[in-house]
């Protein structure tokens, strides 16, 4: 296995690269063919579905700006806390073109293949603040009452 930095700036790169640039041959190159992305409501799977939802999202926000905040390892588990910044230019879950400014933070954690390759993305479980998004968006939100 690779040493901790090494997987580290790994999935650094490969997200940064994919989020900033809308560089998508880092994401076959940094995550396994059947990688797995949780994102809050929707799963993705291998490199192809998360490249279609990370264009969605690019369209969306096209100066979008992935930060990384703070970085933890372990093993084969990488957390990242991020920021992510950018301006609505596009419909976003329901929510129509605004021009309005997104600023917020969220987690992500990495599981790595630590049997074949210690550097590529075997799971991501995304944890982003998308309560705090679609306020910032003017997303009128309301709550159904319970059955209980």
């Amino acid at each position: 296995m690779s040493t901790t930095f090494d997987a580290v700036a790994s999935v650094r790169r490969t997200l940064e690269a994919a989020f900033n640039d809308g560089d998508f041959a880092a994401l076959e190159a940094g995550l396994c063919p059947d990688a797995l992305f949780h994102d809050p409501g929707k799963d993705f799977r291998g490199p192809a579905e998360l490249r279609h939802g990370v264009e969605g999202f690019r369209n969306a926000f096209p100066d979008f700006r992935f930060s990384v905040l703070d970085q933890l390892a372990c093993g084969d588990r990488v957390v990242i806390r991020y920021r992510g910044q950018g301006t609505q230019h596009g419909a976003f879950l329901g929510v129509p073109a605004s021009g309005r400014r997104i600023d917020y933070s969220g987690l992500l954690l990495v599981r790595l293949d630590a049997v074949t390759d210690a550097e590529r993305i075997a799971e991501v479980w995304a944890y982003p603040d998308q309560l705090g998004v679609l306020t910032q968006l003017g997303a009128r939100l309301t709550l159904a009452p319970s059955d209980a």
